[in-house]
């Protein structure tokens, strides 16, 4: 079979839209599958619907993977991108030919780094966007030399690129560069420039360098959401797409349908990028704070408030769970009840986010284990769950039914038939019979282990009053340790399914 590019695509009679030449405007450094499927795929979009007619051009932030680079360079940039997953309750399987990538650049390669410093001279450039892990945006002093080919971190390649571009233009305000950093740390954009700066310090660059490239680019945190399985790993599910399509695809990709990108920055930045045009989920907004709280209250909250008690209750992967009607009640209730009247953003915004959390977790392509999700829950919850509750508390003078009952869970999942201490976990047994391991801080499983035949009363005591866990003692909040001991004792009594029914 032969590989796919804009020749081989045209003899299968492919009919959705290609842009086979336009100038490169976005430097990309990140060429793996989760910016093929999310950010490329906006670019493509806003090629086709808001005649942006621009490229990008991925570089390849580590040199330790060059084929990737060969593969989508035989392609001539081409890929499959599906976006599969539930839309309002409707299975979704669609499937897009990729033509915004113009090549993809290894600048590890003898030459290659030259390459991308001709980029950074071209006038037709105006962003660069990238994601090289959460490791990638760090400064370690000595690192890097100002005339390495090329240098070794990501920020110091990019530090080194706007130079090039500086001396290009010769300073001119009107060439900086919207920098659209998605890595998943915080305030990635804002670390990024720190980095920048600290880069730029060490090889003594002139200091008008350094105001341009404080003042005339853009660095912008961003949040990013969307799920990229990225490869089908089934030889046969593959195969069978592959003789439907009528090419072999090295760079196939896979995300879920759901995407959303929020970037802050100025107003006007809106304007610049092309994606409001295009009528993509992206947004422009000044802080990018709330929407992040959003994602972790909302979605993060939504698997750490429920999955526990699921698990005990018998069920195995996520989507199982959103077709029984109990355990979904109890997720929406916690979700629109609880946790969006505590969050800062326009309510309509939050529902809708919220309801497209069900159809995300009722996913047919992805099979989401509970016990993946219950990893580290100790601090999830805490980080996830624990500011929903409080400020519910605050705000209503009352307790939350289903979050205190998912406290209840939590501490359930975690003691329910304690079998031993491993190395690595914490054995216990569910209600079924099989056991389990809890995987989270030494300090955590050696806590419930050294309380494993504590009565339920003093196991919730004990829990409540551990500042370690909760940075509080939760006992002082009126009814808690009473509400948590009720439910606990629910939950093992009558199972998790009938005690979730109970705050229906």
């Amino acid at each position: 079979m032969e590989t796919l590019n804009y020749k081989v695509l045209e003899g299968t009679g492919y009919n959705g839209y290609i842009l086979k030449d336009a100038p490169v405007k976005v430097m990309q450094f990140g060429e793996g599958n989760f910016l093929r499927a999310f950010v490329d795929y906006f670019y493509d979009i806003a090629n086709e619907k808001a005649g942006y007619n621009g490229k990008v051009k991925l570089v390849q932030p580590i040199g330790n993977f060059p084929q990737m680079a060969d593969w989508i360079n035989e392609q001539e940039g081409l890929y499959t991108l599906y976006l599969r997953g539930s839309e309002k309750g409707q299975k979704v399987d669609a499937k897009r030919v990729i033509s915004c990538v113009s090549d993809c650049v290894c600048p590890y390669i003898d030459g290659k780094w030259d390459e991308v410093l001709a980029l950074a001279r071209s006038a037709d450039l105006e962003t660069i966007v990238s994601n090289t892990t959460e490791a990638g945006i760090a400064y370690t002093q000595g690192d890097s030399e100002f005339d390495q080919v090329p240098p070794n971190s990501f920020p110091a390649k990019l530090t080194r690129v706007l130079f090039e571009r500086y001396k290009a233009f010769n300073g001119a305000a009107d060439k900086g560069l919207a920098i659209l950093s998605c890595e998943l740390i915080d305030n990635n954009g804002k670390e990024l420039q720190k980095c920048c700066n600290n880069y730029a310090k060490d090889w003594n660059l002139e200091p008008a360098f350094i105001d341009w490239m404080n003042n005339a680019n853009t660095f912008c945190s961003t949040l990013v959401d969307r799920i990229v399985p990225g490869r089908i790993r089934d030889p046969k599910e593959l195969a069978a797409m592959e003789e439907a399509n009528g090419y072999h695809d090295a760079a196939l990709d896979v995300g879920e349908v759901f995407g959303v990108w929020v970037i802050e920055g100025p107003a006007e930045l809106e304007d610049k990028l092309p994606f409001k045009k295009a009528g993509v989920n992206v947004m422009v907004v000044p802080d990018v704070t709330p929407y992040k709280k959003r994602k972790v209250r909302i979605l993060n909250g939504a698997h750490t408030g429920f999955v526990l008690g699921a698990y005990l209750a018998g069920f195995d992967i996520v989507r199982d769970c959103m077709h029984n009607d109990t355990i979904r009640g109890f997720m929406n209730k916690m979700l629109h009840e609880e946790i969006i009247p505590t969050l800062p953003l326009d309510k309509k915004d939050l529902e809708e986010f919220a309801s497209a959390v069900e159809d995300r977790f009722n996913n047919p392509f992805v099979n989401h284990e509970l016990m993946s999700i219950s990893l580290n829950s100790t601090s999830k919850w805490k980080a996830r769950n624990m500011p929903s509750f409080l400020a519910y508390i605050e705000e209503q003078k009352q307790l939350p039914k289903c979050l205190t009952m998912s406290l209840a869970a939590y501490i359930a999942f975690y003691s329910n038939d304690i079998q031993e201490r491993t190395a690595d976990g914490l054995i216990c047994k569910r209600p079924a019979g099989n056991t389990y391991k809890i995987q989270d801080d030494a300090w955590a499983l050696d806590f419930y282990y050294a309380h494993k035949d504590d009565t339920a009363a003093q196991l919730v005591h004990a829990v409540l009053t551990n500042t370690q866990m909760w940075d509080q003692d939760l006992t002082k909040i009126e009814g808690l340790e009473a509400a948590v001991l009720a439910d606990l004792e629910k939950i093992r009594t009558e199972g998790a399914e009938a005690a979730y029914k109970s705050c229906l």
